[in-house]
């Protein structure tokens, strides 16, 4: 008898420990989203975004003003959780508009068809990784707007983590050059 209730009470303790599973559904993007990156209102920018859901913080995902903004966040390694999900816009969709990319149309990033290296810029002014459900539409908007059709564990590390010049930024040997006069009047 006392084996059966020690053994109830070990069942009942890991019972309690089971958690339910993570909720990673995508969240509809509201005027209250703010990208992790910028703190800025992701409504105010125009092309794709994504959201990423991290593992221990539920009902909370990480929004992105561009897509290519998510794929860098993915590679780096200082991460704090584990990434449970990661979804992006489908620029595909029935009234998907590069000012308006809608708020609902999420797709998971892991089978989505990305147009890499085009023309086209996201909201925060540099070149953006546009994502598609369907592999045609991709292959539609990269004929119109150059770039390569590819997944995402196929988008090189360059086209996410390497400095983008935006308009109005100083070329490199301006920016190394200010740096050099600040240095020397730090100590005046």
């Amino acid at each position: 008898m006392r084996a059966l209730l020690i053994a109830a009470a070990m069942l009942a303790l890991v019972a309690c420990k089971e958690e339910a599973a993570q909720d990673v559904a995508p969240m509809a993007l509201t005027s209250d989203a703010v990208g992790h990156y910028c703190q800025m209102n992701l409504m105010e920018h125009e092309g794709p975004k994504a959201q990423a859901h991290l593992d221990g913080l539920p009902g909370a995902p990480l929004f992105f003003s561009q897509v290519r903004d998510v794929i860098a966040y993915l590679r780096m390694p200082e991460q704090s959780h584990a990434v449970l999900a990661v979804w992006v816009n489908d620029m595909g969709a029935s009234g998907a508009t590069w000012d308006a990319p809608g708020v609902a149309n999420w797709i998971d990033a892991r089978s989505a068809w990305f147009v890499v290296g085009g023309r086209a810029v996201g909201g925060m002014g540099a070149p953006e990784i546009v994502p598609f459900s369907d592999k045609n539409d991709a292959l539609e908007f990269a004929a119109a707007h150059d770039g390569d059709v590819m997944q995402l564990d196929d988008i090189p590390d360059e086209a996410v983590l390497t400095p983008v010049a935006l308009d109005g930024d100083a070329d490199d040997a301006e920016f190394q050059d200010r740096l050099r006069n600040l240095s020397r009047n730090v100590g005046e």
